[in-house]
């Protein structure tokens, strides 16, 4: 009914699809403000270590860096007036409650650097004005330097950057898109409508989900996710449509055209689309922000895709009519679709060659995954200009040291802490947690008072006089039956050690009750919430996608090698982004690893994306089949009838994502590569060679459906 219903109701559908794009445009242009935070945010240990500091040791929310760096000739007396005067100047910003002043502390003074911690009083992501203010306070002196940094600042810039980043890739992709659909239609009316189509699913889905940001708190990251499918899946949807109407409008009959379109392109929207949403639902089994947040941003923007081809596309289709041939500017020659039938049938002619060949280079490609080593984007993740990045890079190296971490443990006691006993479970502790070798030193209340053993603290605390001295660092350290431990690690917080030993010590229930956090813990639990889940959600989406392709083929073997070879196709892509970025290639900044969210993103996104052209494809081929019964034949008319369409549709997607690859932001940068090394693997090998080569040697086997199934579905919804 869809088919005959959007014809009759076209200019209401328009209306009503204006006015929705005028109201949610409204609401997209205030989405970048409710953005916060990389998203890399869970509910276990750390969190709760990071409360308890917060309320029972009153630790500052957000913490932020300020580097020193003097030139020579400065003196030391100058650099401490300096630093005096920039922290005097900050003293009264908002929300600043704690000053940690390198002319207080040694351990924060090195060579020609120097730094200060401020403690403030707001969460991350609530820090916007804050440091607008305190950049505006901030000043270089004419022989010192300052630098701000930290979590905050580090978010914030991420923000900026990504919204840059969007700008650049469309002001790249948009134009380059516009020639590839004039390539593909050689009209200007024809070749605008899917740009249009993606610009109002685009905007649309940023406007949807600013409503939904009011209840849910969304990551940076959704404004680079939601452009980059939209854009690609409005426009390839659109491709598809608007090929199968013109070629029906041969006919002469405009509603007749649109009615065949929407229950054949629109079908195979449908699918594909449906398959795009199982793919990005893997993504919700992982309870970390910014998964979730990806998956409900991309499946939002999926759903305004797959409703605007199915409605405000054909509607606007039945307005233009015939018109959609207007303004052609490229003759598209027949001689095209020759060409295309003769590659058919050349890759038909040799399929098992054909098969070697494709499975030969996917597979040089897999052999560099086993290389790959993943990690959580920090402030590395941004531009190299961007002074936030250099600030933390320099206080990194001089101060932390790449190898080196810190671990901050709360330990519980049944009794106070200042009690003779639960000192000395303390000190059996921190005792047990010297002999691991990758301890190097302990920071407790018996270090910071200088008290070597819980004896003499003890005896230290039933003097008054020397109890009052010692309130301050009991005060910072203690409270009731809680202590703080603080770590030191001579491994990375993203080390396999590192891990192991916050993993070991976490939750330790004997006579004193241990909760972990630092970051090592952070790392720890984001990367065991990952690899935990991840297999539910692969299960899931192979599962459902195979069920879908199933029924929408009646077929076992056709989903079952759909699966296989985007499986195969994405494993070489992750292949190709280790070598292209751990190894630097082709004047790629070399990376130590890729973005640990990047292979999760590909594949909930790649693996629907894909899709679409096995479903563009085999649904010819399965319309032909149906009406010859001839496989071979259909297998060749059906490749040669959407050769075309589907290269000029990965080639627009190509563009769209990898339009991204020339951004600043190395995790996007890292991500639009990827999809469009993934798209670009899809379309050409296993499209155009392997896929009709199997088809070609499996016969009419590729169409074997249990009889049992093939009857109950006899009447059902997936019938043609």
């Amino acid at each position: 009914m869809l088919d005959k219903r959007t014809y009759h109701f076209r200019k209401l559908i328009i209306v009503l699809w204006v006015l929705g794009v005028v109201v949610l445009g409204t609401c997209a242009s205030k989405l970048p403000n409710i953005l916060v935070g990389d998203g890399f945010e869970t509910d276990g240990t750390y969190a709760k270590v990071q409360d308890i500091l917060k309320e029972d040791f009153k630790s500052p929310n957000s913490t932020l860096i300020l580097l020193f760096e003097k030139k020579q000739n400065v003196n030391e007396e100058e650099m401490k007036s300096f630093i005096e005067d920039t922290l005097n100047n900050i003293k009264d910003t908002k929300g600043l409650v704690e000053v940690k002043s390198p002319n207080e502390k040694k351990e924060q003074r090195k060579d020609n650097l120097a730094y200060a911690t401020l403690g403030f009083d707001k969460d991350f992501h609530d820090m916007k004005y804050i440091l607008e203010e305190l950049n505006k306070k901030i000043k270089d002196s004419k022989n010192i330097e300052v630098g701000l940094t930290g979590t905050a600042l580090v978010n914030e810039d991420l923000n900026t950057a990504s919204q840059h980043d969007l700008k650049q890739a469309e002001m790249i992709g948009l134009p380059i898109a516009l020639v590839v659909l004039l390539l593909a239609f050689g009209g200007l009316v024809a070749a605008s409508i899917p740009l249009i189509i993606g610009i109002v699913s685009v905007v649309s889905s940023m406007g949807v989900l600013y409503l939904i940001g009011q209840e849910l708190d969304l990551s940076i990251f959704v404004l680079n996710i939601v452009p980059m499918i939209g854009l690609a899946l409005g426009i390839d949807f659109s491709l598809i449509f608007i090929n199968r109407f013109r070629e029906e409008l041969k006919s002469g009959n405009i509603q007749e055209a649109i009615a065949v379109s929407v229950r054949t392109a629109g079908r195979s929207i449908a699918f594909s689309g449906l398959c795009v949403l199982l793919g990005l639902s893997g993504m919700l089994f992982i309870q970390v922000e910014i998964f979730k947040t990806v998956a409900i941003g991309g499946m939002v923007v999926v759903l305004v895709s797959v409703l605007s081809a199915l409605t405000f596309l054909p509607a606007l289709l039945a307005v233009i009519g015939k018109n959609i041939n207007s303004l052609m500017i490229i003759k598209v020659k027949e001689t095209e679709r020759n060409k295309w039938y003769s590659f058919a049938k050349f890759v038909m002619k040799r399929p098992v060659i054909m098969t070697l060949l494709g499975f030969s280079i996917l597979l040089m490609g897999v052999i560099p995954v086993s290389n790959i080593k993943l990690s959580i984007p920090d402030a590395s993740s941004l531009p190299k200009d961007y002074e936030t990045r250099t600030a933390y890079e320099k206080y990194e190296q001089e101060f932390v040291g790449k190898n080196n971490s810190e671990v901050v443990i709360i330990a519980e006691a049944n009794k106070e802490i200042t009690e003779k006993e639960s000192l000395k479970q303390i000190e059996s502790l921190i005792k047990s947690l010297k002999e691991e070798k990758i301890v190097t030193n302990i920071n407790s209340i018996f270090s910071s008072t200088k008290n070597p053993d819980s004896d003499k603290l003890y005896a230290m605390l039933q003097d008054p006089q020397a109890k009052q001295n010692i309130q301050p660092i009991l005060n910072k350290l203690v409270k009731k039956d809680k202590t703080i431990l603080t770590v030191q690690l001579n491994e990375s917080f993203d080390s396999e050690k590192a891990q192991n030993f916050v993993r070991k010590w976490d939750g330790q229930d004997g006579d004193v009750k241990l909760l972990v956090g630092g970051l090592p813990k952070f790392n720890q639990e984001i990367y065991d919430e990952i690899f935990d889940n991840i297999g539910y959600g692969l299960a899931i989406t192979l599962s459902s996608t195979f069920l879908i392709l199933m029924l929408a083929f009646r077929s076992i073997i056709i989903p079952l090698k759909a699966i296989i070879m985007n499986v195969i196709s994405l494993s070489a892509t992750f292949g190709i982004l280790v070598w292209l970025f751990q190894e630097g290639m082709f004047g790629l900044d070399k990376v130590d690893s890729i973005g640990l969210m990047i292979p999760v993103f590909i594949f909930g996104i790649v693996f629907g994306l894909s899709m679409d052209y096995e479903v563009f494809l085999i649904s010819r081929i399965h319309e032909i089949y149906e009406k010859t019964g001839d496989n071979n034949k259909a297998t060749l008319e059906g490749l040669t009838s959407t050769s075309k369409i589907i290269t000029s549709a990965a080639l627009i997607m190509i563009v769209v994502t990898g339009a991204f690859a020339f951004t600043g932001v190395v995790p996007v940068k890292q991500m639009g590569i990827g999809i469009a090394l993934s798209i670009f693997i899809d379309a050409t090998i296993v499209r155009m060679l392997i896929v009709p080569s199997l088809m070609k040697l499996m016969g009419d086997k590729n169409w074997w459906f249990p009889k049992i199934l093939k009857a109950k579905l006899k009447n059902n919804v997936f019938k043609h």
